[in-house]
């Protein structure tokens, strides 16, 4: 609460009080003198018709901003605020119209059917209203229910639900005035059928949407896996030819007709105007060139001739070349090449 007092005098000193009761236990007083900053202006209280300076100052930016009275019940409260000698105010009032009661502290909970119970110990003064809060777990909004005495039933509550409650007190204005104050609210508690228990989670759908995406995850990682042996059977790795033809891709970048000429130990058949080939040493492999002309292409597939047949020896009917090849043998191995290109069968 702010009062705005006026000194006497000539020159009107516009000075903003705020005055709390706690309890009938300590008045506090505090000023904001924005025409005094950087002033410590006394506080004087008025006792047995003496002044008697404030004992417990409260201070602002190292100023005096207010003073901490001791009080043990209602009365009268008589002071001056001065700066120097000169008085800003002088005021007396009754200390009751800015009570601000205690806050409750010891709750009592009894349980019945439907409806709970809540006790506690009524403050020593009268006038008081006293207010009591509560809410389930699943809703937003607290409910509230007041009475005079510390002494509130609650209807209508689901034993099986976990509650929060909580209480303060209000005074009566017919009693103290508008200018007081509601107490501080007591501490949460959480009970369940008359036992305090951890607060359950408003929403218990939480572990079945943690469960479903352990789940899907888990499903997520088997279908990959899936995929991948599929894709290995329908779709195996190619090896790499350079791994089988050293020097193919290193030195030739792939041409293989000159990969072929470079390549130890192959020696070239040349073709004699007589139509006789020269002498090949024994020991050096074989390569021959000829110019093929093949009008049909049959399927590279493997099949057993009569002969093999007849003796139940495996063998193999060799792969028809493409049209308009050379064909060049190597080895163990068979390639046919043309102008961009060779196929080993």
């Amino acid at each position: 609460i702010y009062l705005f007092i006026y000194g006497s005098g000539a020159t009107l000193h516009p000075l903003q009080l705020q005055i709390i009761n706690f309890n009938f236990e300590t008045v506090k007083v505090t000023w904001n003198a924005s025409e005094y900053s950087g002033t410590n202006l006394t506080f004087l209280l008025n006792g047995n018709e003496a002044y008697r300076p404030c004992s417990k100052y409260t201070l602002q930016q190292g100023y005096t901003a207010g003073c901490l009275l001791e009080v043990e019940k209602d009365a009268v409260l008589h002071f001056s605020i001065r700066n120097g000698t000169q008085p800003l105010l002088s005021k007396s009032l009754w200390i009751s119209n800015y009570l601000k009661p205690r806050s409750l502290s010891d709750l009592s909970f009894q349980w019945h059917q439907g409806a709970v119970t809540v006790t506690c110990s009524d403050l020593w003064y009268k006038g008081l209203v006293y207010e009591i809060q509560h809410k389930s777990t699943f809703d937003t909004e607290w409910q509230s229910k007041e009475a005079k005495t510390c002494n509130v039933t609650l209807d209508s509550l689901d034993a099986e639900k976990c509650y929060f409650f909580r209480a303060r007190v209000k005074t009566l204005e017919s009693s103290y005035g508008s200018d007081t104050y509601p107490s501080d609210w007591s501490e949460v508690i959480h009970q369940q059928r008359g036992k305090l228990t951890v607060p359950s989670p408003p929403n218990t759908q939480y572990p079945q949407v943690a469960y479903f995406g352990v789940v899907g995850a888990s499903l997520s990682d088997q279908t990959l896996h899936v995929h991948f042996r599929v894709k290995k059977v329908l779709m195996p790795s190619v090896p790499d030819p350079r791994f089988t033809f050293s020097g193919l891709f290193e030195s030739h970048q792939g041409n293989f007709q000159e990969w072929i000429k470079d390549t130890q130990n192959v020696a070239h058949l040349n073709k004699m105007e007589d139509g006789e080939q020269e002498s090949i040493p024994e020991e050096a492999a074989v390569v021959q060139l000829a110019e093929m002309s093949v009008t049909a292409v049959t399927s590279p597939v493997y099949r057993q001739t009569e002969e093999e047949e007849v003796t139940g020896e495996p063998g193999q009917l060799p792969r028809q070349p493409p049209q308009d090849g050379e064909v060049v043998s190597l080895g163990d191995f068979t390639f046919v090449t043309s102008d961009n290109s060779y196929v080993r069968f």
